[in-house]
């Protein structure tokens, strides 16, 4: 059995403890709320907000994110590569990406402002369009990735490798392509 939730909002529940029923979730809210080791098989999010969440060690399975804003979340050792590719999109603003993957996922336009973006993993991922907006990516890897028109301006602690990555009309600082600057 499966719900259908619209415009409601979840304050300060840890799912873990009171699981969120399986269903779809539509202009709802998240805040405060720890999703940490959840299993969200098959839960879809459309126009939702997570604000000051918790995801670490969530699982994902078929799960749908459409149009979907994270602001001030920690997301830490996640498989987005698992998630529903169908309309998957998402925005993040001041959260913390730690140790997770979006292997061979379509995530172009998508915005990413002053996060931090540790050792994640976007091998094979179309980023075209993507702004790194003022975003620490120390050992994020990028390897055999779109990222045509990506926008690394203000993004800081990265490497791109030119000759493994489609970089077509990608925006870099002037700094960004010193050969001894790490960036």
């Amino acid at each position: 059995m499966s719900v259908y939730e619209l415009d409601k909002t979840f304050e300060k529940i840890n799912f873990k403890e009171t699981p969120l029923p399986k269903g779809d979730y539509e202009f709802c809210s998240f805040n405060n709320c720890d999703f940490s080791e959840v299993d969200l098989f098959s839960v879809s999010f459309t126009e939702c907000q997570f604000v000051n969440c918790n995801f670490s060690l969530t699982k994902f399975g078929r799960t749908g994110f459409r149009d979907v804003k994270f602001n001030d979340c920690k997301l830490m050792g996640l498989h987005f590569e698992n998630c529903n590719p169908f309309g998957l999109s998402f925005r993040f603003e001041d959260c913390q990406i730690l140790h997770s993957s979006f292997y061979q996922q379509n995530i172009a336009k998508t915005l990413f402002k002053n996060c931090r973006i540790i050792e994640t993993d976007f091998t094979e991922t179309n980023l075209s369009y993507v702004v790194f907006d003022n975003s620490d990516l120390s050992g994020s890897v990028f390897s055999g990735s779109i990222l045509e028109h990506t926008d690394f301006r203000t993004a800081k602690y990265f490497s791109v490798d030119l000759l493994r990555n489609k970089v077509k009309k990608a925006k870099f600082s002037a700094l960004a392509i010193l050969p001894a600057n790490r960036f």
